[in-house]
């Protein structure tokens, strides 16, 4: 039930910053600068706590090994994207560290999208949690494109 739960609120925080972010942003970089925080970490950082605290039932959730090492080191990673974000924003850094901090975030997602395909394809691991993996990573570049390109 918590896995659910926090689920709800990576996908619910994700969605509202997308939406935020084309609803009040005008330009590229207002867009990027509000839908980076929103999303890094609504995505890692969630991912990240349920990682670190409820590792054993999101491996379960997610088809994978229990327990490891790499489990937690890698709950570890996604909290500092998310706090990094957090950073990026609250000290107005500007848009050079947004673009830093997404475009890291995005290729992190990508390679994650390549190691749950593989994990369908070899391991025959057919848990939901990993059959959308790579289609929600390409929705989220797809929405992170514009601004992106449009701020280099």
């Amino acid at each position: 039930m918590i896995i659910k739960l926090i689920e709800l609120l990576r996908v619910s925080g994700t969605a509202a910053g997308v939406f935020l972010a084309y609803y009040l942003g005008k330009t590229p970089q207002e867009v990027l600068s509000i839908m980076s925080v929103w999303v890094i970490v609504s995505i890692a950082g969630t991912s990240g706590i349920e990682s670190l605290f409820f590792g054993n039932l999101t491996a379960k959730e997610k088809g994978f090994e229990q327990g490891s090492n790499y489990q937690i080191q890698s709950a570890i990673a996604l909290l500092s994207y998310a706090a990094v974000a957090l950073l990026v924003f609250l000290l107005k850094w500007g848009t050079s560290a947004e673009l830093t901090i997404v475009v890291a975030f995005l290729f992190f997602m990508l390679f994650s999208a390549a190691n749950h395909t593989r994990s369908i394809i070899v391991d025959k691991n057919y848990k939901w949690a990993n059959l959308n993996r790579p289609f929600l990573s390409a929705m989220l570049i797809a929405v992170f494109w514009w601004p992106v390109v449009a701020s280099f």
